[in-house]
Order: structure tokens, then C-alpha cells, then sequence
């Protein structure tokens, strides 16, 4: 059976981190009180004329005092925590916090009772010897008064008020007609279904009475789903734009405070603020929280050693580019010459370009409450983990009556019963006042997130709350064509561009981008064409636009002839082998241009996206990052240094295949031979031409990376196993043999490619499919009973 003192590692963390939190809060308290009580003892000795001794006692007095109001304060409206299981030291602070709180509140009790007495009696009872001494000591009680309070005020003014004003600088209101985004529904472009989704509810936010008094019921928050630069924050533009309803923003960062109990009082000031505006514009309000993940975590990943919850919801790699990805553009290669567009590369393309989540305090004011945070020696709450909970409280909508008719009601209703002899009601005349009902504002939330749905907590996104999800995928081709018929529209382009062809093309081309960047290139591409003189731009300034924004301005070097052309044969190896077994894939660029390190690349597009691939599929993709290693041992003899990152990429592609998804070498097909053979002949001939796979895969494999204990490689795990290790050496042989032979039945076709390449330098869209198509590359007859088959490396 379990101890009784101990409870689980979660909520131990999280009461240790509440305790944490007040620690932190009184010691703040106490150094505000420290810092002003000079100035309040000059003010008891120079101003009000007290003697040196009695002043140094106010002075104390009043340090104690702010303390001890700070403590009612504060434990009033906050939780305390728990120390059930706490050690002993804990425990003897907690008992003397409590002694301070009970004698604290104790005083601040009889100092309002002793305030109310002295006014009653100053006023009621100003008679005889007693109202002569209260005259006398009222004017000093009065002054004393008014500076006590004052001083708490500045106080609690420098413990909490430049904090707390930044975060509630962080509310945005707009009411209809302050603000125009300039973007509309329409201009929300490539996220079809969540548009239709979003405008669906919006609707029944503007009006849907009729679809309640027929028993719906309207959600009262949306949550964005989605990977960074995909349109989120742009639909809710629109919606404030086209919502003609006020509209108030809020950065999630916005709630973290540096003291418990603060990011509550954003919570409320910004629903207080909701409701007033939904007051004024006929009842309705949204509030718009970006970044939500940063106040809306899953709370058990908040806890220490927690992390972000994402590791833990990791499940493992399930496609090539969950290992393969490389430097800014996802390449599949470190040298960053190897490049595949599909569904999953563009999803981990797009969060790779996610930014951490912004402050919403001026840099040096976070840098003053970091330095509080770790002065005071705080453990924090997960920056804002109270705010959710007041969130969830606020989201639920369980409205308060107002104030004041509520008040009444329930004095007025008193009474009436107290007299006994007032019935409730004579026949159908009510005699009692009626309960007030809830104002009837409505505030609707959207949150907006980059982290996946199982990163923030259950309770925000069940049903009620932000309960309905709306998903926004990466822009496919299909979404990139629509966004540029907004984007291209709105410049001076030549006409060229607005052909279908040019259209599908530029789609084609422009693997990875978010709607920000296709209405960067197309600002880029007229600022090219403006610099020639030109008043409109044409095809080939948006691909230098194109180029340059994915990696880099090119590099203005020359390379000598010779490595022109072994560059251009490189990369021709690598068209070739992709043009010829990657079935269902498009080449859009081809390049021996320099950019952002690479000496030239080659880019693929998956025609049809797909959620999953075939071995066939996959022993195509070796054969085309092998491609180039081919091309270089057929036309040199030898290869160069620039495999390097082609045989890394390839060795980790061909241990996934073999470690993850059981895809080993494929079945060795022999060749009709003149000589019949037994099936032990076979058998013995098949063993021999797979040892052959095998040393020439040892050869190719790449083991400068192993892992450690610290970081496990799961590649090294799996040649770390004989069997598996065989395997993929196999796998990296028969496909290099493959692309050998094609490179050696195609060499004039590869030739012409490199030569064109040469000229030409970069080529892009259907440049690169009509040259692959033109120079008539055939699939390889491979015998593998002759000699000339096998390359000699």
C-alpha cells in the first residue's frame, strides 16, 4: 500500500511550484516595502513633525503593515498550497506565514472597525470633553490616514503596475469601423474548407436566434489548427474585417506574469472589457487569443521536467523526411542538392519555420522580470497555468446578474419576507421583486495554435469551450495556383503569366511556400523588372525572386570548366535517375547555380499527394539520391567528395527501410543463361551476386554518425545488428547497381543534360520535364551474370 505522505510526482511539482509562487510574492512584497520606507519616514518626521524615535517606529510599523495587508490580500483571492508530504522546513515556514496571516488580518479587521467607530462618534458624538479631544486628534488621524493608504497604493502600484500594464497594453479592442486589415473572406486564399467552416459559424454568431429557438445550440470558441504561415492569423483579419462586431486580439504570451494571481486579473480585465464592448454593439464580442499554446499547454506538460509535452507525444518517424531533412529547404541530403516535395515534407517544412513564442513585454522590462523571477527564486506556474483555469471559468459563459439589481432584488425581497405579514404574491400580482437575469452578452473566443491539438489541455478543447477544430493544411500545388491568381492580380506582370500553363507552372515551382512568401516573390519579381527599366515583370524575374528567397541571392563565383562540368554531370545523375524510376513525380528545377552552400540541386514535386508509400517507391528514391554517385563513377571512374551527403542520405534511407517499415533488398532476377542450371547451381549463384550487392553497399554505407548514449541514433541501432546491417548493404548495392546501369545505357542522354545544364544553368518547371523527355532516357536491361554490369569501386 502506498505511504499516505506521498502523493504523485505531478501534483507535487505543481504545489511545489504554487509554494514557490507565494515565496516569491512575499519577498517581492517585502523589498517594495524596504524601497519606500525612506521616504515615508521623511515624510512622518520632516512633514508631519514627529519626533526622530516615533518616526522610526511608523516607519516600521508601516513596513510590517503593507506586509501583513499584502498577505490578507492576497490570500484572499488566491489559492493556497498544499504541503501534505512537504519536508520540514516547509512546513515550519508555512506554520509561521500563517501565524503572520492570522495576526495580520486580526488587525487590518479591528483598524476598519476602529476607522468606522472614530467617524461615527466624531460625527454623532461631537459633545462635551470627548468631542474637544476627538476634534483635536482628528486632523492628525486624517492626515495619518491618508498617507497610510497613499503609501500602500504606491506600494502595490510598484509590485504590480508596470507588469500588469504591459500585459494589458497586450488587449487590442476594435469596435466596428476603427480598423481596416484589407483583407476580406475572399482574400483568404488556398484554405477552402476552413473558410467555409469559419464563415458556417460566424453566421450563427451574427444571428442565430432562429437556430436556437429550433433547439441548436451556437459554439462559443473555434480553434485554429495548423503549422505556421498557412493562414491562420490572416482568416481572423477577415473575420474582424467582415464581422460587424467589435473584435478584440490578445497574444497568449500576454497572460504570463512574474506573480501568482496576475495573469487572473488579465483574464478578467480582458472579459470585462469583452462584455463592454458586446454591451454597446447590440450583445456580441470575439476575442481573438494567437499563440493560445503558450496559456493553453496540457497542463501535465507544464510540469517540471515536463518539457513541451512534444517529445512525449512523438510516435516515431513515418516518413523519409522525419530523418531526412536538411538545412532551410528540408533537403534530403546535407549537401542540399536533393529535394522532394510531398505532403509530409511541406508539414515539416512549415513547422520548421515556426517562431518561439513571442513576449508580450518590451525586451527590457522581460529582462527586469526574468531577473525578479530568478532573484526571488520562483519556480513559475508554466506562464499563465492560473489564467487557463480563469479562461475555462470565463469560456463556460455562467453570466452574474448586475450588480446593483441584484443588490436590490435581494434587500428589497428580504424585507418583505421578514415582515411575514406580505404574501409573495395576491392572485396573479407578484409582491416580490424579480430575480434578475444575466446580461445578455455573448463573447465568442478563436484561438489560434501551431502545436498539435494533443499538446493543449482536454479541458479547452472539449466541446463547449473550443470545441470546434478547424484544420489548415500546408498550400498544396492546387492552393499555391489559387493563391497567385490574388497575389499576381494585384502587380504589373506581363501576359505570359496569366496563361494556365505559366499558372501551373510558377504552382509547380514553388514547393514549400506560404501565401506570405508567393506575395513576396511577386513584390520581388516587379522590384526586378523596375530596376531594368521594365514596368511590368516577367517569367524570369519571379524565378530569380523564387531563387533567391528560398536560398539566397546566387553566389557570384566561377567555377574552372572542369568542375562546371563535373557539377553539371552531378546533378544530371541525379535528373536522370528520377526521371526514369520515380514514378508519379515531377522534376520543377534543376540548378548548378550556387546557392546558400550547395553547388547546384535538383528539385521533385509528388504529382498526386500521398499518406503513404510502397518499398517500390521507396528503392526509387535510393536509386535517385544514388544517381549522381553513378554519373560520376561512369564518366570519371572515381567520385568525387560531393557524394558525401548522397551516400549519408542513402544509408539512413535504406536503415529506415530496413528497421522501421521490413523492406529489405529485393529478389535477385537472373538472366535466361545458355547453360541449364540446377536449383542448387541457382541457389549458390544468387548467394554469390548478393555478396557481391553486399561489399559494394559496405562501400557506399556512411557510419560517421553512430549516436551516443546521451542521443541514440536509431540508424546506428539497426547497423548495429548484423543481420539488418546485411540487409541494408544489400539494399545500397543493388541500387547503385541500378543506377550504374542507368547512367551507362543512357550516357549520351545524361551527356546531354549535363551540357544543357552547362549553358543554361538553372533550369526550372516544364524547362527541366521537356529536357528530361527530349533526350530519350530508356530504363536499364540489367544482366547480372555479366561483368560489364557491375561498377568498379
Amino acid at each position: 500500500m502506498a505511504d499516505p505522505g506521498e502523493s504523485t510526482p505531478l501534483l507535487k511539482n505543481d504545489q511545489a511550484a504554487l509554494n514557490a509562487e507565494w515565496n516569491r510574492l512575499r519577498r517581492a512584497a517585502t523589498a517594495v516595502a524596504i524601497l519606500t520606507a525612506p521616504a515615508f519616514f521623511l515624510t512622518l518626521w520632516r512633514r508631519n513633525g514627529w519626533d526622530l524615535s516615533w518616526a522610526l517606529v511608523g516607519t516600521l510599523f508601516s513596513v510590517a503593515a503593507f506586509r501583513g495587508v499584502v498577505d490578507v490580500v492576497v490570500n484572499r483571492f488566491l489559492p493556497r498550497p498544499s504541503l501534505y508530504g512537504a519536508d520540514r522546513e516547509q512546513l515550519v515556514k508555512d506554520q509561521v506565514a500563517r501565524r503572520q496571516l492570522w495576526f495580520w488580518r486580526r488587525w487590518v479587521k479591528i483598524a476598519i472597525w476602529l476607522a468606522v467607530l472614530f467617524v461615527l462618534f466624531t460625527t454623532l458624538f461631537n459633545i462635551g470633553g470627548w468631542g474637544k479631544t476627538a476634534s483635536s486628534l482628528a486632523p492628525q488621524m486624517l492626515v495619518l490616514g491618508l498617507q497610510l493608504p497613499l503609501l500602500f497604493l504606491i506600494n502595490f502600484g510598484i509590485l504590480f503596475g508596470p507588469l500588469l500594464v504591459f500585459a494589458i497594453r497586450q488587449m487590442k479592442g476594435y469596435e466596428p469601423g476603427d480598423a481596416d486589415w484589407g483583407v476580406r473572406l475572399s482574400d483568404v486564399r488556398g484554405q477552402r474548407e476552413p473558410k467555409e467552416e469559419v464563415s458556417r459559424v460566424i453566421s450563427l454568431w451574427q444571428s442565430g436566434e432562429e437556430f436556437e429557438r429550433l433547439g441548436g445550440k451556437r459554439e462559443r470558441g473555434l480553434l485554429f489548427l495548423g503549422s505556421p504561415g498557412t493562414g491562420k492569423t490572416m482568416l481572423s483579419k477577415a473575420i474582424a474585417t467582415s464581422f460587424n462586431s467589435p473584435f478584440m486580439t490578445m497574444p497568449g504570451s500576454g497572460f504570463a506574469q512574474t506573480f501568482i494571481g496576475m495573469d487572473v486579473i488579465v483574464v478578467l480585465l480582458l472579459i470585462s472589457k469583452a462584455r463592454r464592448l458586446a454591451r454597446k454593439w447590440g450583445g456580441q464580442c470575439i476575442v481573438f487569443i494567437d499563440e493560445i499554446d503558450a496559456v493553453g499547454m496540457r497542463r501535465a506538460a507544464l510540469g517540471a521536467g515536463g518539457g513541451s509535452g512534444f517529445a512525449a507525444l512523438s510516435t516515431g518517424p513515418g516518413s523519409i523526411h522525419d530523418d531526412l531533412f536538411y538545412g532551410p529547404m528540408g533537403s534530403l541530403t546535407s549537401s542540399g542538392d536533393l529535394i522532394l516535395e510531398t505532403r509530409a515534407w511541406r508539414e515539416k517544412m512549415f513547422a520548421s519555420r515556426a517562431e518561439g513564442v513571442s513576449d508580450a513585454m518590451p525586451p527590457m522590462l522581460a529582462g527586469a522580470r526574468n531577473r525578479i523571477n530568478g532573484f526571488m527564486g520562483g519556480m513559475g506556474m508554466g506562464g499563465g497555468g492560473m489564467a487557463l483555469n480563469q479562461l475555462l471559468i470565463q469560456m463556460d459563459g455562467v453570466d452574474d446578474p448586475p450588480f446593483m439589481k441584484k443588490f436590490v432584488a435581494n434587500r428589497v425581497n428580504n424585507l418583505l419576507d421578514a415582515l411575514y405579514v406580505i404574501p409573495q404574491k395576491i392572485g396573479p400580482i407578484r409582491l416580490r421583486v424579480k430575480p434578475p437575469k444575466p446580461r445578455g452578452e455573448q463573447i465568442f473566443f478563436i484561438g489560434a495554435t501551431n502545436a498539435p491539438l494533443d499538446a493543449l489541455d482536454p479541458a479547452l478543447t472539449r466541446p463547449g469551450r473550443m470545441g470546434r477544430h478547424i484544420w489548415f493544411r500546408t498550400p498544396t500545388k492546387d492552393d499555391r495556383k489559387d493563391i497567385f491568381d490574388l497575389y499576381l492580380a494585384k502587380v504589373a506582370h506581363e501576359d505570359e503569366l496569366d496563361t494556365e500553363k505559366r499558372r501551373d507552372e510558377l504552382a509547380r515551382i514553388t514547393n514549400g511556400y506560404s501565401p506570405s512568401m508567393i506575395e513576396q516573390v511577386c513584390s520581388m519579381g516587379l522590384t526586378y523588372a523596375h530596376s531594368d527599366g521594365r514596368s511590368r515583370f516577367a517569367w524570369r524575374d519571379i524565378v530569380e525572386a523564387m531563387t533567391t528567397v528560398e536560398t539566397g541571392t546566387a553566389v557570384g563565383v566561377t567555377y574552372v570548366p572542369a568542375e562546371t562540368r563535373a557539377v553539371a554531370i552531378h546533378e544530371a545523375g541525379h535528373a536522370a535517375a528520377g526521371h526514369v524510376f520515380m514514378k508519379g513525380v515531377l522534376s520543377t528545377r534543376l540548378s548548378i547555380r550556387m546557392r546558400a552552400g550547395s553547388l547546384g540541386h535538383h528539385q521533385a514535386i509528388e504529382e498526386e499527394e500521398r499518406f503513404s508509400s510502397w518499398r517500390s517507391e521507396q528503392v526509387a528514391r535510393l536509386i535517385w539520391t544514388l544517381g549522381a554517385m553513378a554519373a560520376e563513377e561512369v564518366f570519371y571512374g572515381e567520385n568525387s567528395t560531393g557524394v558525401g551527403g548522397d551516400v549519408a542520405s542513402a544509408t539512413r534511407l535504406a536503415s529506415m527501410m530496413v528497421g522501421t517499415w521490413a523492406m529489405g533488398a529485393g529478389q535477385i532476377e537472373l538472366a535466361e543463361s545458355a547453360t541449364v542450371l540446377s536449383v542448387a547451381e541457382s541457389a549458390e549463384e544468387r548467394d554469390l551476386i548478393a555478396a557481391r550487392f553486399e561489399r559494394i553497399g559496405m562501400q557506399i554505407m556512411n557510419r560517421a554518425a553512430t549516436g551516443s548514449a546521451m542521443a541514440p541514433d536509431p540508424i546506428a541501432s539497426v547497423l548495429g545488428d548484423p543481420g539488418k546491417k546485411t540487409a541494408v548493404a544489400r539494399l545500397l548495392g543493388q541500387s547503385f547497381v541500378t543506377a550504374f546501369a542507368l547512367v551507362t545505357q543512357n550516357k549520351d542522354a545524361v551527356e546531354q543534360i549535363a551540357d544543357t545544364l552547362i549553358e543554361r544553368r538553372e533550369l526550372h518547371g516544364d524547362e527541366v520535364v521537356e529536357l528530361l523527355d527530349s533526350v530519350g532516357l530508356q530504363e536499364p536491361v540489367i544482366d547480372l551474370r555479366k561483368e560489364e554490369t557491375w561498377p568498379k569501386i
